[in-house]
C-alpha cells in the first residue's frame, strides 16, 4: 500500500526512468561499479528493509535474482571470449562479484519472503501494480475488544423505568406571550432506574413561528446533585428561538399544545384544523435522569414514519424497529446505526374522505381503493438532543429514550411534506449548502489508485472511450504513511502532481483527496519521525486528552493516532492552516472526510505509553492482505467472462493459500455468556459503561470508535458529544476550505453528520456493497437524506465492498445518474469497476449520461432552490402525491424534482420492471423520455415497464417545462453549448418551469439570473430577472403533448417558417432554427412562442 519514510542511507535514488529502493539502481547505471561498491549498496538494501523502512516484493526479488543470473553467464562468458572491454561497458562486475551479490540476495529474498508471511501483500488488479506492507507491530484484535454487553431491549432483567418511577407533577404554571413556562417536580420516590434522577425540571412551550413549536425541558439547576448533567449548548447545534419578527398574530398555527397533571404530568399536541393528537406523553411517566430520558407517544395503527436516521433500510421505517442513534464506523449494515445522527421523523397519516359528508376517516390498513378520494396529514418532529438514543418503534406507539442531554422537542405542522421538510431546514437546522456547478459532474475513485500514472491512466482512459469525467479522486493510498496532509513521496511526489494537476484543470477537470479525522503521532525514540500537523496541533491544544490531562491516543489507518478537539480554541484555525499548507503542496478542488465518527480501531487510549512502536498496524487484516480474500459478487453472479473467471480464481487461490499460510493457532480463549450489568451510582456517571445500554452495532460505546472518557479542552465530556463530532469537523473543513478558496463555495463530502451538517457539506452513503440489494438501499438512503437537509448526497456506486459485476454495474451507473452525488468508488481488494471496465457498461453510462448532462440546469436549479427555501431535490412519490395511500411505501422508483421519475431495474437478470405512474385519477399525463409518447396506465396500476440491460425507464411529468443544455465531456463544456427546452404540457395544456443560472461557484455572486417559462393557450413565455449573461442561443424548443397539427408558429411575432416538425402519433412538435433570433443569449430578452 505505500512506502514508509526513508531515513538517512536509506533514500530512493531515481535512475534511468526506474527507481530502486537504496542503492539497487546502482545495478542499472552504466557505469563499472567494484565488487565493494555492489555489495555495499545491497547491504545498504538489506540494512533499510531489515529495519521495516522499505519493503519489496517476493516477486520482484525473484525477477532480480533471474536478471542478475543472465548477468552473471553473460559477464563470465565474455570474460572467457577476452571481451572484457564490452563487459565494462555493459557495467558488470567480476563473476565472484556476482557470487557476492547472489549471496545477498538471496538472504534479502529469504526476509523478504517472511516480512510477506507476518505483514502481507497484494496486487492492485486495476493496474498490476503491487501493494506492500510494513512488517511491524500489529495491534492485537483484543485492543479493540469491549465489554460484553446486552443491548437492554434484548434483557429480560432490564428494569422497566414505567413500573418503578414516580413521573413528574407540574407547578407554577405561566402564561407567556408565545406559550407557557412551569416547574416539574418528581412526584414520587426517586427510581434512578438507570442513573439519578433529577428533582426539579423546567418546562418551556414556545409557539416559535406559524410552522414551529417548542417543548422543552431541562434541570431547573445545576447544581453538585447532577453538575455533569449536559445541555447542548447553541454555538455547536443551532437552537431555535421565536422568530424575531414574530408577534402574537403571526405565531398563530395548526398545533395546540395541552398538559395535565393526571395521574402525572404529561403533554400533548393536537392539530387544530382536524383535532387529531399528532404526539402525547399521556399514559406514561415521564423519566428524567442524569444518564436516561424517556418518554413516549402513541401511533395510530400502521403509521408511516419516516426518517430516524441513518440507517439502512427501507424508506418506511414499520412497527416493529428499534432505531439506534449513535454514530458508528460500521460497514453498512442493515437495520443498525451507521455512520450520522438525525432525530427526526416525519409522520404522515391517509385520511379517507366522504363523498357525501366530506367527513374524513383515518386509513390504518394498507387496502386501498384506487377510485376513492383520500386526503393526508404530514407533521415532523425533532429532538435537538446529540446522546446516544434509542426509539422503539412498536405496533401502537414510539417510545424515546436517550443517555443524557435534555428533552428539546420540535413539532412542523405542515401539513405536507415539503412544508414539513422546509419548516425543519428553515427554522431548526438550517438550509442546504449551495454547490459548484462542477459537482454534478461524474467522480471516479477506488482505494488502490497507486500512483498518479495511474490517475492518468483512468483520466485518459475514460477520455478514450468519450465518457463524461468531471473529478478524480483518491482514497488514502495517495497519503505519506496513511497521514493527513502529506503525500508519499515516491508515488504520489509534489513535483509529479503538479503538473497532472495543471493538465487535469487545464481539462476543465477537478481532483479531490481523502482526509481522515485522527493525526499521526510521531515515534518519540525516532528523531526523523516528523510530522507538523500533529506538532502544530499539540503545541496549540487542540486533541482531545485523557481524563487526566494527557494526550488520548487511538490507533487508525497511520498507527496510534489523536483526534482533533472542536471545542478547543485553536483547533479551527490549526485545521484552516494544515489545509492552507496543503494547498501550496497540492492544488486539490474539495475534500472527502472520512472515518469522522470518530473512528478508531481500539478501545481507550491504546497509545499511551506506546508510542515507541509507531507506525503500528491496525488490529485487523486490510483489504489485499493475506486473509482478506474477496471471495463475493452480486447475486446471481455468472463467471462468463474465461479472463475473467481465470483472473478471479487465481486471484482467489493465491490469497487463500496466503492466508492459510499466516494463519496463527486457533484461539485457545472461549466466549461467555457472563453479560457487563452496571447499576446506577448517586449523582456519579459512568459514562464508560452506562446503566442503560443501547442496541449500538458496535456494542460497548467505545469499540471502533473515540471512547466515551474522552475529554475536551472545557470540560466536556466525549460521551457527550459523541455524535457531534462528525458535524463539527464538517463545520471546520467548510471554514477551512472558505479561507483555501476565498469567495468560492467548499465543495466537501463526509461520512458522519448531524441534524444541520447540510448547511456545510454533501454526503455519501459509506461502506455499502456490491449487492442489488445495496443499490435498492441507496433509493430510501438518499430520500432519507432529503429529509435530513442533506440534498448532496450519493452512494458507491458498483459497490464499494465485494466484487461488482457487468450487470449490477451497468444498472447502478444508471441509477445513480440522477442522484445528485454521482461517484463510482470501490475498495482495494476488489476487481475493477470502471465504467469502461465492460462495454455493455460503457453504453449503459452514456445513455444515462446523456440524460443527466441534459438536466444539468434543472438539477441546478432545484440546488438552488432547496439552499433558498428548504425543498427537496430527490423525492419520495408520495411526497408529490400526497393522496394516494398505496405509495406510502412506495422507494423503488423516485422522482428528481417535480418532474422527472425515475423507474429503476433493481432485481438480478430482470428486463422488465414494475412501476406506478401516480396521479393517473387526478388527471396527471406522464411522457417516455425516450419515445416523447403519453403513458397510457389506469390509476393504481402496477405497469410492467420493458427495460433491457442498457435502458433506465425515466418519465417527464406533464406540466413542467425544462431548460436544457447538450451532453459534454465535461461541466465547464456543457455549460458553453446551446439552450434547448422541453415542454411537457398537462392535461390542460398547461406547463411552467423554472431556471436558475449564476457563476457556478461563489458564495455570494456577482450577477444572478432567474427564468420563469409558461405555457397556456399555445403560448410559451419566458421572463428573466437578474444581471447574470448567459450568452449560448437557443438551439430548439420540443413541446410534447400538442393534441393537433400546427399550421403557424412565430417567435416573438416572427414566423419560424420551416423549422417546424409535428408527429401526429407521438403528439410531438419540435422547433429549430432559433439560434438566429436568439444569437446574444438564450435568456438575454425575455420572449414568447406561440402555435397554432
Amino acid at each position: 500500500m505505500h512506502l514508509a519514510t526513508p531515513v538517512a542511507g536509506c533514500g530512493v535514488v531515481e535512475c534511468g526512468g526506474t527507481c530502486w529502493p537504496g542503492g539497487a539502481c546502482l545495478l542499472s547505471r552504466k557505469v563499472e561499479v567494484s565488487m565493494e561498491v555492489a555489495v555495499m549498496a545491497l547491504e545498504k538494501l538489506f540494512l533499510c528493509s531489515s529495519s521495516a523502512f522499505i519493503t519489496l516484493q517476493a516477486f520482484q526479488l525473484y525477477n532480480l535474482l533471474g536478471w542478475l543470473y543472465v548477468c552473471f553467464i553473460v559477464t563470465y562468458l565474455l570474460g572467457w571470449l577476452k571481451l572484457r572491454p564490452i563487459a565494462n561497458a555493459m557495467v558488470f562486475v567480476s563473476p565472484l562479484s556476482w557470487f557476492n551479490i547472489f549471496l545477498y540476495l538471496t538472504i534479502l529474498l529469504s526476509k523478504v519472503t517472511y516480512a510477506q508471511t507476518s505483514s502481507g501483500s497484494a496486487t492492485a488488479s486495476d493496474s498490476n501494480t503491487t501493494t506492500s506492507y510494513r512488517p511491524i507491530f500489529t495491534v492485537p484484535s483484543s485492543a479493540d475488544n469491549g465489554a460484553n454487553l446486552l443491548p437492554n431491549v434484548y434483557d429480560s432483567q432490564a428494569v422497566n423505568p414505567q413500573s418503578v418511577c414516580p413521573g413528574y407533577t407540574a407547578s407554577d404554571v405561566v402564561r407567556t406571550p408565545y406559550g407557557l413556562t412551569a416547574t416539574l417536580t418528581l412526584a414520587g420516590a426517586a427510581c434512578n432506574a438507570y442513573g439519578t434522577d433529577i428533582e426539579t425540571l423546567n418546562l418551556t412551550v414556545e409557539y416559535q413561528s406559524a410552522d414551529r413549536l417548542a417543548v422543552k425541558i431541562v434541570p431547573a439547576a445545576i447544581d453538585a446533585s447532577n453538575a455533569s448533567q449536559y445541555i447542548l449548548p447553541a454555538q455547536l447545534v443551532h437552537e431555535p428561538t421565536v422568530d424575531a419578527d414574530a408577534d402574537t398574530t403571526s405565531l398563530m398555527n395548526d398545533l395546540s399544545f395541552q398538559w395535565s397533571n393526571e395521574p402525572t404530568f404529561s403533554f400533548a399536541v393536537y392539530r387544530v384544523s382536524t383535532g387529531d393528537m399528532l404526539f402525547s406523553t399521556m399514559g406514561t411517566k415521564l423519566v428524567f435522569e442524569n444518564q436516561f430520558i424517556e418518554f413516549g407517544s402513541p401511533l395510530p395503527e400502521n403509521y408511516n414514519l419516516y426518517g430516524l436516521g441513518e440507517t439502512i433500510h427501507a424508506l418506511r421505517l414499520g412497527n416493529n424497529f428499534t432505531k439506534t442513534i449513535y454514530a458508528a464506523d460500521a460497514g453498512d449494515p442493515i437495520d443498525y446505526n451507521i455512520y450520522g445522527s438525525h432525530p427526526f421523523y416525519l409522520d404522515t397519516r391517509y385520511y379517507g374522505v366522504d363523498s357525501t359528508t366530506g367527513n374524513l376517516s383515518l386509513v390504518t390498513t394498507n387496502e386501498t381503493n384506487a377510485t376513492a378520494d383520500y386526503i393526508s396529514y404530514s407533521h415532523g418532529v425533532y429532538l435537538r438532543n446529540a446522546h446516544g438514543q434509542e426509539i422503539l418503534l412498536q405496533p401502537s406507539n414510539i417510545t424515546w429514550r436517550t443517555l443524557g442531554g435534555s428533552i428539546d422537542l420540535y413539532f412542523f405542522p405542515g401539513p405536507s411534506q415539503p412544508e414539513v421538510t422546509m419548516a425543519y431546514q428553515r427554522g431548526a437546522i438550517g438550509l442546504p449548502v449551495m454547490q459548484q456547478y462542477w459537482t454534478f459532474g461524474f467522480h471516479q475513485c477506488r482505494w488502490g489508485y497507486q500512483n498518479w500514472s495511474v490517475l492518468d491512466e483512468v483520466v485518459n482512459t475514460y477520455e478514450q472511450f468519450a465518457i463524461p469525467l468531471e473529478t478524480i479522486w483518491t482514497d488514502i493510498d495517495y497519503m505519506k504513511e496513511y497521514r493527513d496532509f502529506e503525500n508519499d513521496p515516491i508515488r504520489f511526489s509534489y513535483s509529479t502532481g503538479q503538473d497532472f494537476l495543471s493538465r487535469l484543470h487545464a481539462s476543465g477537470r477537478h481532483y479531490i483527496p481523502i482526509v481522515d479525522s485522527a493525526i499521526y503521532v510521531p515515534n518519540p525514540d525516532n528523531a526523523s519521525d516528523a510530522y507538523t500537523p500533529f506538532t502544530a496541533g499539540n503545541a496549540t491544544g487542540s486533541f482531545m486528552t485523557n481524563p487526566d490531562g494527557s494526550l488520548y491516543i487511538g490507533d487508525v489507518w497511520p498507527g496510534y493516532t489523536v483526534f482533533p478537539d472542536w471545542l478547543s480554541g485553536g483547533a479551527g484555525q490549526w485545521w484552516i492552516d494544515s489545509f492552507k499548507a496543503y494547498y501550496d503542496n497540492v492544488h486539490f478542488d474539495g475534500i472527502w472526510i472520512d472515518m469522522s465518527e470518530a473512528s478508531s480501531f481500539c478501545v481507550g487510549s491504546c497509545g499511551s505509553g506506546n508510542l515507541s512502536m509507531n507506525p503500528v498496524h491496525p488490529p485487523f487484516s486490510l483489504p489485499g492482505e493475506p486473509g482478506a480474500v474477496v471471495y463475493d459478487y452480486p447475486e446471481g453472479f455468472n463467471l462468463t467472462n474465461a479472463t475473467e473467471a481465470a483472473a478471479a480464481s487465481s486471484s482467489s487461490s493465491v490469497q487463500a493459500a496466503s492466508a492459510a499460510s499466516a494463519a496463527g493457532p486457533a484461539p485457545t480463549t472461549t466466549t461467555t455468556s457472563s453479560y457487563l450489568r452496571n447499576t446506577p451510582t448517586a449523582g456519579v456517571r459512568d459514562i464508560n459503561h452506562p446503566p442503560y445500554v443501547i442496541n449500538n452495532v458496535q456494542g460497548d460505546l467505545a469499540v471502533h470508535a473515540v471512547s466515551p472518557n474522552a475529554t475536551h479542552a472545557d470540560g466536556t465530556e466525549e460521551y457527550d458529544v459523541h455524535n457531534l463530532f462528525g458535524h463539527e469537523t464538517l463545520n471546520a473543513t467548510y471554514n477551512a476550505l472558505l479561507n483555501v478558496f476565498p469567495g468560492n463555495r467548499p465543495f466537501i463530502i463526509g461520512r458522519s453528520t448531524f441534524a444541520g451538517s447540510g448547511v456545510y457539506a454533501g454526503h455519501w452513503g459509506g461502506d455499502n456493497f456490491s449487492k442489488f440489494l445495496y443499490m435498492y438501499f441507496s433509493i430510501p438512503q438518499a430520500l432519507s437524506f432529503s429529509l435530513f437537509g442533506i440534498p448532496m448526497f450519493g452512494v458507491d456506486t458498483c459497490g464499494f465492498q465485494g466484487n461488482s459485476d457487468e450487470e449490477l454495474c451497468s444498472r447502478w451507473m444508471q441509477l445513480s445518474a440522477f442522484f445528485p452525488f454521482y461517484r463510482n468508488h470501490n475498495d482495494l481488494s476488489s476487481i475493477s469497476q470502471e465504467a469502461y471496465v465492460w462495454s455493455s457498461v460503457i453504453d449503459a453510462t452514456k445513455t444515462a449520461m446523456s440524460i443527466r448532462f441534459q438536466l444539468l440546469p434543472y438539477m441546478y436549479t432545484l440546488f438552488y432552490l432547496s439552499h433558498s427555501t428548504g425543498s427537496t431535490v430527490m423525492r419520495a412519490l408520495s411526497w408529490e402525491f400526497p393522496n394516494e395511500p398505496s405509495l406510502a411505501d412506495a422507494d423503488r422508483q423516485f422522482l428528481l424534482g417535480p418532474a422527472i421519475m425515475v423507474t429503476p431495474v433493481l432485481v438480478q437478470g430482470a428486463t422488465t420492471v414494475d412501476g406506478v405512474f401516480p396521479g393517473i385519477r387526478k388527471g396527471e399525463v406522464w411522457y417516455d423520455w425516450y419515445s416523447q409518447q403519453a403513458v397510457s396506465a389506469a390509476p393504481g396500476e402496477n405497469v410492467t415497464i420493458p427495460a433491457p440491460l442498457g435502458t433506465i425507464p425515466i418519465y417527464v411529468r406533464g406540466g413542467y417545462v425544462l431548460p436544457m443544455q447538450q451532453p459534454a465531456m465535461t461541466t465547464t463544456e456543457a455549460r458553453k453549448t446551446p439552450w434547448s427546452v422541453l415542454v411537457a404540457l398537462g392535461l390542460e395544456g398547461t406547463a411552467s418551469g423554472e431556471l436558475y443560472l449564476d457563476d457556478g461557484q461563489s458564495v455570494m455572486p456577482n450577477a444572478t439570473l432567474y427564468v420563469e417559462l409558461t405555457a397556456a393557450n399555445s403560448v410559451l413565455h419566458a421572463f428573466g430577472r437578474g444581471s447574470f449573461n448567459d450568452t449560448n442561443p437557443l438551439a430548439n424548443v420540443t413541446i410534447l403533448g400538442v393534441q393537433q397539427s400546427v399550421s403557424n408558429v412565430t417567435f416573438n411575432g416572427m414566423s419560424v417558417g420551416s423549422g417546424v416538425e409535428y408527429n401526429n402519433t407521438s403528439k410531438v412538435m419540435t422547433i429549430t432554427g432559433l439560434n438566429n433570433a436568439t444569437a446574444n443569449g438564450a435568456w438575454t430578452s425575455d420572449w414568447v412562442l406561440a402555435w397554432k
